[in-house]
């Protein structure tokens, strides 16, 4: 694990809005699913879901319409949207494959941790190069999702990993706290919403900034 240069054991990357571009797409899925429930929906609403669950997504979407419709229903109509348009195409976010890439041929541990379901991880695995994740943790194979601690700490356990000595990539404030909250060094990388600086977080513009040399010095 790691390169044997410093503290750093493992970089774990978040997906939507991180890793690939694929917030917009979001929005798309949940403006047509709104529509189908009789509503309007806007990139005010998107913000209010950005980094939550898809349970929460279907929740409050219900509230927002008043539509008689189980939540269930409205939680696999975005699942289906989300997964036919990943399938077909995965957008990266700048500088996500140049640092993946780096981070391999360093022989640097990567993992994916997403909010995402298993079901639009794959596409996004499939697209991006499982070669780069030792392993992924999605949203719906932990009992307490984003903003808790549980995703980022499943992740650390099954690399073997200190938490301390991981590096977290995130774009939403959810995100941010779930990362900080394991004890992982977190480092924002704001998407949607604006993430501020905080004592011990960094914050970039985009993963760009983010190279193998600047993450090793934020693990001592």
């Amino acid at each position: 694990m790691g390169d044997g240069r410093g503290g750093l054991q493992a970089v774990l990357f978040d997906m939507d809005g991180l890793l690939v571009d694929s917030e917009r797409v979001w929005l798309e899925v949940e403006s047509q699913v709104v529509a189908w429930l009789g509503g309007e929906w806007g990139e005010e609403h998107q913000k209010a879901l950005v980094g939550g669950s898809l349970t929460l997504a279907a929740d409050y979407m219900l509230r927002l319409t008043g539509a008689d419709v189980p939540a269930e229903e409205v939680g696999r109509r975005m699942l289906d949207g989300m997964h036919e348009r990943l399938s077909e195409s995965v957008p990266l976010m700048p500088g996500a494959k140049e640092l993946l890439v780096e981070l391999k041929d360093a022989g640097v541990t990567a993992a994916l941790v997403s909010s995402s379901h298993r079901r639009l991880i794959e596409p996004v695995l499939d697209a991006v190069g499982r070669e780069f994740f030792a392993l992924s943790v999605a949203g719906d194979e932990v009992a307490r999702t984003k903003p808790d601690p549980e995703p980022y700490l499943t992740a650390t356990a099954r690399l073997g990993a200190e938490p301390g000595r991981c590096v977290v990539l995130e774009d939403s404030p959810n995100g941010v706290a779930a990362g900080e909250a394991a004890g992982c060094v977190t480092v924002a990388v704001p998407s949607v919403l604006p993430i501020p600086p905080a004592p011990g977080r960094t914050v970039a513009a985009s993963l760009r900034e983010v190279t193998l040399e600047r993450l090793f010095s934020l693990v001592g």
